[in-house]
């Protein structure tokens, strides 16, 4: 990597950095360009050199710590793909306490009108995460934990709505909802339920 493309990584990075603290504090809508590039000490006009429009960066805030996510349960041995999915779905909604209600919103209203915040590869928060379950499964599958004629799309479909629904859940009661403590209810009580009739052996 050359230091031209350190430092574009570098700034980059503290544009989200930024953006992600006021987000927090304040929510997106009152939040506009020149806020996170002045915080930032940047030019205005660099923001537009990684992000098309403001909302686009939600789709990049915590984009790597689910990518920590992915290569834990991928990593993962000696679980089954139950305790794989409950693993996955405890970290998914820490991450969703950690970055806060404000990004939360933001996520949902993303998957809801999936054409307003997409990552510079032009995938949305809702589609990232759909292709992150859809892959754990397929790895499952390869591993034999699942049967072959498992059907992933659909049952991607059925979990990550239950994940998004948890989420949308938690914003509507105004964090007093517990996304961890109902996660795991959840695995335990409708996650075999779902994957009961795929699991190998």
């Amino acid at each position: 990597m050359t230091k031209r493309q350190e430092n574009a990584l570098i700034t980059k990075q503290k544009l989200l950095d930024t953006a992600e603290n006021l987000i927090k504090s304040n929510g997106l809508s009152s939040l506009s360009v020149e806020d996170i590039t002045k915080i930032a000490g940047v030019a205005k006009g660099t923001f537009y050199v990684y992000f098309k429009h403001k909302e686009d960066i939600i789709a990049e805030i915590c984009r790597g710590y689910f990518k920590e996510i992915e290569l834990k349960i991928t990593n993962t041995k000696n679980k089954n793909i139950i305790e794989k999915l409950t693993l996955y779905f405890i970290n998914f909604m820490n991450a969703v306490e950690i970055y806060g209600i404000n990004i939360c919103r933001e996520w949902i209203k993303s998957a809801i009108d999936p054409k307003t915040a997409f990552d510079n590869n032009g995938i949305s928060k809702w589609q990232y995460d759909f292709n992150m379950l859809e892959n754990i499964l397929k790895t499952a599958i390869k591993n034999k934990e699942l049967k072959k004629n498992t059907p992933i799309e659909l049952l991607t479909h059925l979990i990550i709505s239950q994940l998004y629904g948890m989420m949308t859940v938690w914003c509507m009661s105004d964090e007093v909802f517990e996304p961890k403590e109902w996660t795991k209810k959840f695995s335990k009580i409708q996650l075999k339920a779902i994957l009961n009739d795929y699991i190998e052996g």
